[in-house]
């Protein structure tokens, strides 16, 4: 056990001394065959002091008699360990270095001493102290630098294969997808289907291809340019049915040129607009998708060539039909739900929407030109009076309180409001109409009537005609006048479109025309008792 013991302690002497390099050398140096010598200049082969593992020392500390062990009076023996810590001893250094590989270690026993190979004689591959010294300090450092790269692969690989499963895991677990993003790729697929089913339609995309419009007027239409507008006769069968739109028809209208008004347009919550050639074929000419949210107004312009369009992505388009390409691209700083072109000049047009504030645009600037503002959330229709000096809004305050913000009038040179004191009853309008020969307009309200007012100041409302027996609901149905202005038409919530008589204030006729609410009607300019209408479930009819 004490050899064991002895054993240890002179190993971990060794390994506790080879870690430091900034201690200093041994008191002695070394001599061509290795040999220490001290600083008495006695030349003594290298380990004969240290041959036996302990040295006697005698007591008082004086230098030892007998190599190999050191004894004190009562026989103890010192170890290497205390004798190397020690501030006095018979040592060259204090510092005790070892071979690389640890001999076996003798014991003095009663016989004489033998003679131990690490003492008798230098082997011709023994290394100097210095120089195992040195080797065991790089070795030690290899090692350390050997297992700290192992421990690092180690750990790489262990996060690369915890990164790895938690990936796995990760795709194991199916994410959430709303039902909304689930039904797109069927809706693709179904308006894919649809496109393909219309010979002469375009699929749509962000850059429209030129739209195809013959250069001869249609043979229909030709018949009635040259004559007078006749007699509005009331329409009792359905012409085509224009199906397309994957979403609402917000509205339809009419080219406003006489000799391309064989075409229509619609407008949709589907984020397109298509232009239909509703008078020849029933066919779609072209589908424009250059809105990323629903496109809530879109207007053609008064030379029939381009068609200026708003949605709910706060941008303003106006597209060359003959060429497909923006003349003008805006964005608002609100939701777009009514656009109208000047009556006067047509490089300007008003936009309003979910905005306090209405801005009038200019198309060669491609900058607002003028502010509209009133204390209102929303704006819910234009229309322009006496060639475009003045204009009426409708807004969406029907408070107890705000009869005043209804209906007002503008100046839009100005700015200045003319007149708020116009519908005083407690009920939104969400679409206005002009008569084509008489100086009064048409309001739609939530109360289930058509309002007719004057177009001169004060504005006011005729409390002898009111055109009452379809159903607005909170939607934004629409109501226009006949080219003859001899009938009014309006579409109705639970989809039929009616028509009453300008004059009496009778119903004309209604028609079953729709499933779900019919939100949009508009006669043809030119050709007789031929209407158009749209519902909230995305067909559009044309009746004759």
């Amino acid at each position: 056990r004490t050899a064991r013991t002895l054993s240890l302690m002179a190993s971990l002497v060794a390994y506790d001394d080879s870690d430091s390099e900034a201690e200093t050398e041994p008191a002695g140096s070394l001599n061509a065959m290795g040999q220490v010598k001290d600083t008495s200049g006695t030349a003594r082969p290298p380990g004969q002091d240290f041959a036996s593992g302990t040295l006697d020392v005698p007591k008082g500390g004086a230098q030892p008699t007998k190599h190999g062990s050191c004894g004190d009076p009562g026989g103890h023996h010192l170890p290497l360990a205390w004798l190397g810590r020690s501030d006095r001893g018979s040592c060259p250094s204090q510092r005790l270095q070892w071979p690389g590989k640890e001999p076996q270690v003798t014991f003095p026993t009663n016989e004489p001493s033998h003679s131990s190979l690490w003492t008798s004689h230098v082997p011709a591959s023994h290394m100097p102290l210095a120089a195992a010294r040195f080797k065991q300090v790089k070795l030690f450092r290899d090692f350390s630098k050997s297992s700290f790269r192992a421990q690092s692969e180690s750990e790489t690989v262990g996060k690369n294969g915890s990164s790895l499963q938690k990936k796995k895991c990760e795709d194991d677990v199916v994410p959430y997808i709303p039902k909304r993003l689930r039904q797109l790729p069927a809706l693709r697929m179904e308006t894919g289907k649809a496109n393909e089913a219309e010979p002469q339609g375009r699929p749509a995309g962000r850059a429209p291809a030129p739209l195809c419009v013959a250069p001869r007027v249609s043979e229909f239409i030709q018949p009635y340019l040259n004559s007078h507008y006749k007699e509005t006769t009331v329409p009792r069968k359905v012409l085509f049915y224009l199906r397309g739109h994957r979403g609402p028809v917000n509205s339809v209208q009419w080219c406003p040129v006489l000799s391309q008004s064989h075409m229509l347009l619609s407008t949709s919550m589907d984020k397109t607009f298509k232009v239909w050639n509703a008078v020849d074929s029933g066919y779609c000419l072209q589908t424009y998708s250059l809105h990323t949210e629903a496109v809530r107004a879109a207007r053609w312009s008064p030379c029939g060539r381009r068609i200026l369009s708003g949605g709910f992505d706060f941008a303003l388009h106006l597209t060359d039909l003959e060429t497909g390409t923006q003349l003008f691209s805006g964005r608002s700083d609100f939701r777009i739900t009514t656009l109208k072109f000047h009556p006067k000049d047509h490089n300007i047009f008003l936009c309003g929407g979910f905005s306090s504030e209405m801005k009038a645009w200019d198309i060669r600037t491609s900058k607002v030109m003028r502010s509209y503002k009133a204390t209102i959330q929303q704006t819910l229709d234009i229309l322009f009076l006496r060639e475009g000096s003045e204009f009426l809004s409708s807004t969406d305050a029907s408070t107890r309180d705000s009869a005043d913000r209804t209906i007002i009038a503008w100046d839009f040179r100005t700015s200045a409001k003319i007149s708020n004191q116009i519908f005083h009853e407690r009920f939104t309008c969400p679409s206005l109409a002009l008569h084509p020969r008489e100086p009064v307009f048409l309001a739609q309200t939530n109360g289930n009537y058509l309002a007719l007012f004057s177009t001169v100041w004060p504005y006011r409302m005729s409390r002898r005609r009111r055109y009452e027996g379809h159903k607005v609901e909170g939607y934004s149905v629409g109501c226009e006048c006949s080219p003859g202005g001899d009938l009014l038409v309006t579409g109705s919530a639970d989809g039929r479109v009616l028509m009453y008589s300008f004059r009496t204030a009778s119903r004309a006729c209604t028609l079953q025309g729709h499933t779900q609410a019919c939100v949009g009607t508009t006669y043809h300019p030119v050709l007789p008792s031929v209407l158009a209408t749209c519902s909230w479930g995305g067909d559009v009819k044309i009746w004759h």
